[in-house]
């Protein structure tokens, strides 16, 4: 799992700013397109990491369900805020402008 982990975070990494990603396409560029869930548990472990953008890592919807795993209340969102990305409700407006697809974006992983 810490391999997987590790995979994950430098996928993570490599978002853009001003850009998010979802759990489900980190999963698929990884190889393992039902492991979703188990990118979400690397996002809340990743606060040892300082390094990893955590907060650009959102459901497939654009929905801020990770921001429990963030200190403070609204910091999650605070974050993408300062990166020119609007929220309302929990959810990222216009969310398909700001998705960022390793899928199209990074070269094929070849594990």
């Amino acid at each position: 799992m810490s391999q997987f982990f590790d995979q994950v975070y430098q996928v993570v990494q490599k978002i853009p700013v001003g850009r998010v990603t979802s759990y489900g396409a980190i999963a698929r560029y990884l190889g393992h397109p039902q492991s979703a869930r188990m990118v979400g548990y690397a996002m809340n472990v990743s606060h040892n990491h300082l390094d990893v953008p955590a907060h650009r890592v959102v459901n497939r919807n654009g929905l801020l369900t990770g921001k429990h795993h963030f200190p403070g209340c609204k910091l999650m969102q605070q974050l993408l805020e300062s990166e020119g990305i609007n929220i309302k409700n929990d959810q990222i407006v216009d969310f398909k402008d700001f998705f960022w697809d390793p899928n199209l974006s990074l070269p094929p992983l070849y594990i």
